[in-house]
């Protein structure tokens, strides 16, 4: 996903961007350096430096910082943000218990049903594409029992 186009909102002290998917705001308290009235962003630009994923403020002090598209996905709770970084978090534990498990590749591949090459995918930290259901199946033919935890913000 590309960052289109940003502004700041001094007014209701946040920075906006917009996307393919939709208008994302981040409030200035989560910024590295909150600005001020004394030190107020003077600009703020779609970085193409860092491939359109990011957008760079410069404050009147000299202070300069990038923010990336992910910390506003993650501020607002964006579910496919969200989805992909339970995958990772499943298919970390499922490497790691792999690692310690005594079973072959090859016996949890016949427990799961699956080839070798759609294990090797289930294990592939960057592919977004595998369902939650099929890492929960892996972890569960590990022995990993996995317990959802929630936390009231």
């Amino acid at each position: 996903m590309k960052i289109k186009s940003v502004e700041v909102d001094n007014r209701r002290k946040r920075i906006n961007i917009m996307t393919a998917k939709g208008a994302y705001s981040l409030p200035f308290v989560k910024l590295s350096k909150i600005p001020t009235v004394e030190d107020k962003i003077i600009e703020v630009y779609v970085d193409k430096e860092l491939g359109k994923e990011a957008v760079t403020y410069l404050t009147e002090s000299g202070y300069e910082d990038s923010i990336h598209l992910d910390v506003f996905l993650d501020f607002n709770k964006e579910p496919d943000f969200l989805k992909k970084i339970f995958l990772f978090k499943l298919t970390d534990k499922a490497r790691e218990a792999l690692d310690a498990s005594k079973l072959s590749k090859n016996e949890v591949c016949r427990r799961l049903k699956t080839s070798p090459s759609q294990l090797a995918r289930l294990l592939d930290s960057t592919n977004d594409k595998k369902s939650v259901d099929k890492m929960l199946e892996l972890l569960a033919v590990l022995g990993v029992s996995v317990e959802p935890e929630f936390d009231v913000a």
